[in-house]
């Protein structure tokens, strides 16, 4: 069975008349809500991202989901994704365990890059080590999830000798997940370690993956990791409602303006009403629709990627109204969900 969740980068959307007198409080309130209306009907997974810019109050997910972990009992509590290159390895694990332990064994940690670069000036990090400072840091977090005592050594963080990390979990190791956009290297990467991985799509036709999960499944069958350690998700753009057409409607004038905004970074043209209708017909990657729709079209996406394991729902990129959000999980936990058992 697919699970299903939903992920979050607690965006304040103050551009938007809906949110534009809210406190910082307000919408960290919101976003508890969620967590606990997802837990109650039935997702299997919540995600905060990690952001360090004026629009996101996600630069430290852990202790948003720790807030939520007291007024949870099920859910699955994850970030979505920590930004591992500007942090150290020894803090993430202890961040996580510590949720583990107040979440009694539901705390995950996907790590990734990032999708903005803002952290790395923030944090002291040269943006010209992207990659390796990447691949250094997995390599000490795994470790440290692993071994007790650890003793380790490499660029980019002092040196661990017969060091012992604590806490540690609840679970007998943390789950640890790769977060990867579109280079093939991550996903060959993700196999030879034999971690589970979290794919962004926000765009184009969610098959076009498939080629990099093959990769990623014959990297970990190579280096002799067992197939269900190669777990696939998915972090998708998408919104549910009663009725198809009006999920479009609520969706699109908020999402057009959001990527519009993120193009004009990004170097990409505008968000028109077009490219949107042709993200959500059957093979695109956008999931918006009725229950009905929505579960077909995330099986169409499952049988083009040779199966996944969980697909989280990311709501509040298209600014929706507190009501919007709170409805969309509660169709996706009681019709979404049971469509795809």
């Amino acid at each position: 069975m697919i699970k299903l969740g939903i992920d979050s980068f607690a965006a304040t959307n103050r551009e938007f008349e809906e949110s534009e007198t809210k406190t910082d409080s307000q919408v960290m309130s919101e976003l508890i809500d969620h967590i606990i209306l997802a837990d109650k009907v039935g997702l299997d997974r919540f995600g905060i991202g990690e952001h360090h810019r004026a629009e996101f109050l996600d630069s430290a997910p852990a202790l948003i989901l720790a807030a939520a972990a007291r007024e949870t009992k099920n859910i699955t509590l994850s970030s979505a994704v920590t930004v591992l290159s500007t942090a150290d390895p020894v803090r993430v694990f202890q961040q996580y365990t510590t949720l583990d332990i107040i979440s009694n064994g539901r705390a995950e940690v996907v790590v990734g890059r990032g999708s903005f670069s803002e952290a790395f000036p923030l944090f002291g990090v040269s943006f010209n080590d992207y990659d390796a400072i990447f691949e250094k840091k997995l390599e000490l977090l795994l470790a440290i999830n692993s071994t007790q005592p650890i003793t380790w050594s490499g660029n980019y963080r002092p040196p661990l000798e017969n060091q012992f990390i604590y806490p540690r979990p609840v679970q007998s190791k943390l789950p640890i997940w790769r977060g990867v956009g579109g280079s093939p290297e991550s996903f060959i990467r993700a196999g030879t370690l034999g971690i589970p991985l979290m794919i962004a799509i926000i765009g184009g036709q969610t098959h076009r993956f498939r080629p990099y999960i093959d990769l990623y499944k014959e990297a970990g069958k190579k280096a002799g990791h067992p197939p269900e350690n190669l777990k696939v998700g998915i972090h998708a753009l998408g919104y549910v409602a009663e009725d198809a057409q009006q999920a479009r409607e609520d969706f699109f004038p908020g999402y057009q303006k959001i990527f519009t905004k993120i193009g004009k970074e990004r170097g990409w043209g505008t968000t028109t009403r077009d490219h949107f209708d042709n993200m959500v017909t059957e093979k695109g990657a956008l999931l918006v629709g009725s229950p009905e729709e929505v579960a077909h079209k995330i099986r169409v996406h499952s049988d083009s990627l040779g199966g996944i394991d969980c697909l989280n729902f990311q709501l509040n990129v298209a600014a929706l109204p507190h009501r919007k959000c709170l409805d969309a999980i509660q169709l996706i936990g009681k019709k979404v969900k049971p469509l795809l058992t």
